[in-house]
């Protein structure tokens, strides 16, 4: 058996713990089943980025006569020179990652599945191999939800949605998170004809008002159908039709398109490791179970990243791999993970993004609390680009001026947030919000504007 000093499994956020510890001299192997890259830059935020990026210039020419520009309508989407653009330079990153690490002197890859034979030993193909330590960041994959009919139908999940080459005139998608939604937006601005299928509520962990402004302006160009439960699908002459149930009344119904998108949420890609095999410990929905220190049941074994299920961001599995690599590695401490506010976003039209907590949530735990709210529409950029949706919101503690929370819509939404990100995680409070000077005019005087209006509150 083949003795590393680190053993890394999954190359998503894998990677901040992998190639750091392999330039600090460490001898690693380097486990994946797939492309290069994870999650991330395969199946996720990458290639949907890249494919949302046009949609919001298409959104942009369709409303440009709000501004009094005219310009033609009838223009053409090439779909699947997009679609062969998007695939061709997400597998380009992930083969230059690939000989990047093939060529590393401290580093051995292993292309193959990771599977624990004891606690401390993994058998990749024929080989095996153990280290002091090892890292769990196997990440998730999309959930496919036990629907009569689903899985003898040619539906896609994520993955396919992003690699598609035919646009399809119309679409039903399952789901009602972030993956549903942004992906709806882009499918509805090339000219598809979406119609998501929600079981309770659009973006039910967010801000209430978020959600409401969120469902308001998304409507206008997708069908939503709420509270209702798919029965049945099935799949014929070229067409995917889906029966449903109203969850209040009972009342069925049927819809029906061209294409189905199932984006209902994720599991962890923790089946097939072997972890039965070993003291570590998953909970009820196969996620690993750590402490805050990352750690397993098993001494000198972590995990990371969508395989914990703590949060399902890029951002914040690179935050763990730099945790884990500056305190295991670099300079040797004992101290818990901070997360600290954790800032989230949705890249769709509406645009969201925030961080903290909820009005739900404070009024759950009893907090004493102002919000202070301004919309768009009512600053002077707002006026300029004649906006008619959208606002900032900042939830403040009423006796110590903290900002507990704090959630924008609208426009720029995941660049604004950033003024608040610095300051929550500094722990700043309304006062010092209300100290700095805010260019004028631009977007952010949103913010100032929200912090004065809370500000009116605590008097």
């Amino acid at each position: 058996m083949e003795k590393y000093d680190v053993i890394v499994i999954g190359s998503g956020g894998g990677i901040k713990i992998a190639v750091p510890a392999a330039d600090l001299g460490f001898k690693v192997a380097f486990i994946e089943r797939g492309p290069m890259g994870g999650t991330c830059l395969n199946r996720g935020c990458i290639p949907s980025k890249m494919l949302i990026y046009p949609a919001d210039l298409i959104h942009l020419i369709r409303h440009s006569r709000n501004v009094n520009i005219e310009v033609s309508q009838d223009f053409k989407v090439h779909f699947q020179a997009l679609a062969e653009r998007i695939s061709k330079s997400v597998e380009t990153l992930s083969n230059t990652l690939s000989r990047r690490l093939e060529s590393h002197p401290n580093l051995d890859l292993y292309r193959g599945e990771a599977f624990f034979t004891s606690d401390k030993a993994i058998r990749v193909g024929r080989e095996d191999i153990t280290a002091d330590r090892i890292f769990i960041a196997v990440g998730s994959r999309p959930l496919i939800p036990p629907i009569e009919g689903l899985e003898q139908t040619p539906y896609m999940t994520s993955t396919e949605a992003l690699r598609n080459k035919k646009l399809p005139r119309s679409m039903i998608i399952l789901g009602a998170g972030y993956i549903a939604c942004e992906l709806g937006h882009a499918y509805g601005a090339f000219g598809t004809e979406t119609s998501l299928i929600v079981r309770s509520e659009l973006l039910r962990s967010l801000d209430r008002d978020i959600r409401a402004e969120f469902r308001r302006v998304y409507s206008r160009h997708h069908k939503i159908h709420q509270s209702v439960a798919p029965l049945r699908i099935r799949y014929k002459q070229g067409l995917f039709r889906v029966t449903l149930r109203e969850n209040s009344t009972g009342k069925i119904s049927e819809v029906e398109s061209e294409a189905l998108l199932v984006a209902t949420s994720v599991v962890p890609e923790t089946e097939g490791l072997g972890l039965e095999n070993t003291a570590i410990k998953r909970n009820d929905q196969g996620f690993i179970e750590v402490d805050d220190r990352l750690r397993t049941r098993v001494a000198g074994v972590y995990a990371l990243g969508d395989c914990i299920g703590n949060y399902f961001f890029r951002h914040s599995v690179n935050f763990e791999g730099e945790y884990l690599m500056r305190t295991l590695f670099e300079k040797p401490r004992d101290v818990p993970i901070d997360y600290g506010p954790m800032p989230y976003a949705l890249f769709a039209v509406p645009e969201i993004a925030g961080l903290g907590k909820t009005e739900d949530e404070l009024e759950e735990k009893g907090v004493d609390y102002v919000s202070g709210v301004s919309s768009y529409a009512d600053s002077n950029m707002g006026m300029a680009r004649q906006l008619d949706y959208g606002f900032a919101k900042i939830l403040v503690e009423r006796q110590s001026g903290k900002i507990l929370g704090a959630h924008i819509i609208g426009e720029e939404a995941s660049v604004m947030i950033h003024v608040l990100i610095s300051l929550m995680t500094l722990n700043g409070g309304l006062a010092d919000l209300l100290k700095m000077v805010f260019i004028h005019p631009a977007l952010p005087e949103i913010i100032r504007d929200a912090a004065r209006d809370a500000s009116g509150k605590l008097k």
